[in-house]
């Protein structure tokens, strides 16, 4: 039986002769690619500045040691993540801080981010935007109020929000310091690995450029006084560059994200019309204020008798790649032995990951394959 991944990356035969191009130019690594790639990223997403490294991961720690965390310090995010969120925090030497979610989204919300600020204030504070979904990043701002908020938009590239603002492109910033994306092959476009950190702060752009290659500087007035080959280094920085192959393929990818985010909608909102009508699942929470990237298509199992496990052991078997999204962070062995976090401590993250399962959701599906999933997914919760 054909294998239906839940994800998988979207490779057409220009982004093949994108990387030949680049292979020839005789760049491979820092080269003019790099730099036009983050040209296209900045005017997409309406922002003034990209700055493109080597994953999301590197994009999450970059941007906070640029804002300045540091140990004795904190930072808060969702605990209903990938690990990367708030690992971040503890490569700066800083303390990792958790909010709830909300039930309907597996987003964090003004009103769980006020819950964890109570004890103790943040330094940074982390939404992430959870399935490609957006959170209410003005609300959490006005609670964050003097923490840097870095929105997490690892899911969402192409997402939207209305606001008070109108509405904007998730990447312009409208209420954060920063914006980071992931190019991982699962994510709406990709590099291969990488990632980005978007901002409107052109100082903030040049810390990052210097963080991402060891914190190296030519900008420097005893230049002209040695020699043309002087450099500083003025920060321990790191080496996150992304290379020329990476940015080819990137800019080659920007080009379609906008029709791949519409056949994810597309493939989303047949999901929803087959599905609504189940008695075991809660579907996907629909707001007219959120146009979502469609990262991921996350059901909750309700079913008193069969549980999310004998799903997913039942649709895997039929050959459809179903995943769960996520482990809530406090519960990994590092975070309790390390910070104290405990089970109990986050009850709707928790409740969420226990009936979480994701649905294959990718540009290069067909109806046929929505279908396939639906009535698979019918036949296990009837049994």
């Amino acid at each position: 039986m054909t294998n239906l991944p839940y994800s998988t990356q979207w490779i057409e035969q220009e982004d093949v002769e994108a990387v030949v191009e680049a292979l020839r130019s005789g760049w491979l690594t820092q080269g003019p690619a790099i730099e036009k790639f983050e040209g296209d990223l900045a005017e997409r997403f309406d922002s003034r500045c990209a700055v493109a490294v080597s994953s999301g991961t590197a994009a999450l720690h970059l941007a906070c040691l640029a804002l300045g965390l540091k140990s004795g310090q904190r930072l808060v995010t969702s605990s209903l993540t990938f690990a990367a969120s708030a690992n971040c925090a503890v490569y700066c030497g800083a303390s990792p801080g958790f909010a709830d979610v909300d039930p309907r989204t597996g987003n964090m919300t003004p009103e769980t981010l006020r819950g964890a600020l109570q004890q103790q204030s943040a330094d940074i504070v982390v939404p992430v935007h959870f399935a490609g979904r957006p959170p209410d990043v003005e609300g959490l701002a006005r609670v964050a109020g003097r923490a840097f908020i870095i929105e997490d938009a690892c899911h969402a590239a192409g997402a939207e929000v209305k606001d008070s603002n109108g509405w904007s492109k998730v990447g312009s910033c409208t209420h954060s310091a920063a914006t980071v994306f992931s190019f991982h092959p699962v994510k709406p476009m990709t590099t291969g690995e990488g990632g980005a950190i978007l901002t409107q702060d052109r100082d903030l752009a040049r810390r990052l450029r210097s963080l991402r290659a060891h914190g190296v500087t030519h900008d420097s007035e005893r230049q002209g006084e040695i020699g043309g080959w002087f450099y500083e280094i003025r920060d321990l920085g790191y080496n996150y560059r992304i290379t020329d192959l990476q940015a080819a393929l990137g800019i080659s990818q920007l080009r379609r994200l906008d029709e791949g985010i519409s056949r994810r909608r597309r493939f989303a909102s047949r999901y929803v019309e087959k599905l609504k009508h189940f008695a075991f699942l809660k579907l996907p929470a629909e707001e007219e204020s959120v146009r979502s990237a469609w990262h991921l298509f996350p059901v909750r199992i309700t079913h008193r008798r069969i549980g999310r496990r004998e799903v997913y052991d039942a649709l895997r078997r039929q050959g459809i790649g179903v995943q769960v999204h996520y482990i809530p962070v406090h519960l990994h062995p590092f975070y309790q032995e390390r910070f104290g976090f405990h089970e109990g401590q986050f009850p709707e993250a928790e409740a969420f990951y226990r009936e979480e399962l994701s649905l294959p959701l990718f540009a290069q599906m067909k109806e046929a394959d929505v279908d396939r999933v639906v009535m698979a997914l019918e036949e296990v919760l009837d049994a």
